[in-house]
């Protein structure tokens, strides 16, 4: 488990032109495996991971790491549901995280090389990064997001609109980071997607944690009615 973690978040609120998307939100998370936060459309699923990684204002409340705000934010990346990819080659795309940190071209070219093997996209290093497929691109934005070993990864809707192999393929490159240590923090809506990488879930309701826990115990056993009607397939209202 990274220094980085426990993470510690009490009272928080994110609201935008008077309207509270999120909070009181309380939480504490130790940063082991993989924590997915789950929830009905609009329950506030990534203003929180944006509050957590402080892109989101936070109105009210605190969210606290076990490391100075700066080191941890340096020891963080995040993923979007749309990349965006730079103009740029695919080699370039991946090699610019090491550039802006002031690693020398030659050898950031050399790392993300490495990377584009890792993830899947070493046959197209050439190619610009612009004209690659859903797939390729979020391979392309995790193998960048990747590339400068984050402690933690946050990662929204990482295969929304991906076909079931584009998905496999980023599950894949999850489950690999998950192994070698880093800490993922992301939110789906695939429910298959969640009980494959889940150790830890979330579940939001109105832009607070209507329950949290152990995957296991989350998916085999809700403690509400809320929940329990979310896993059925029902329609929970926000």
């Amino acid at each position: 488990m990274s220094d980085l973690f426990p993470l510690t978040v009490r009272d928080a609120v994110a609201s935008r032109q008077g309207k509270r998307l999120v909070g009181p939100v309380n939480l504490d998370l130790s940063g082991q495996g993989a924590c997915v936060v789950l929830g009905p459309n609009g329950s506030g699923k990534t203003t929180l991971l944006r509050l957590l990684h402080g892109i989101a204002r936070l109105n009210k409340g605190q969210i606290t790491w076990s490391c100075p705000k700066a080191e941890a934010q340096r020891r963080q990346a995040f993923v979007f549901q749309h990349p965006v990819m730079l103009r740029r080659s695919v080699l370039d795309n991946l090699a610019y995280p090491l550039l802006l940190r002031g690693v020398p071209r030659k050898s950031a070219q050399t790392e993300a090389a490495k990377m584009a093997e890792r993830i899947g996209v070493s046959q197209m290093l050439d190619r610009p990064a612009r004209v690659l497929s859903g797939g390729e691109r979020q391979k392309v934005s995790l193998g960048r997001a990747l590339i400068c070993k984050p402690d933690l990864l946050f990662l929204d809707e990482p295969s929304a609109s991906l076909d079931g192999r584009a998905t496999r393929e980023i599950e894949d490159i999850l489950q690999s980071a998950k192994s070698a240590g880093t800490a993922l923090i992301l939110a789906t809506h695939d429910m298959g997607q969640a009980r494959r990488l889940a150790d830890r879930v979330v579940f939001l309701l109105g832009g607070q944690v209507h329950e949290e826990g152990t995957a296991t115990d989350f998916f085999a056993r809700p403690k509400t009615q809320e929940a329990a009607a979310f896993l059925k397939g029902d329609i929970v209202e926000c």
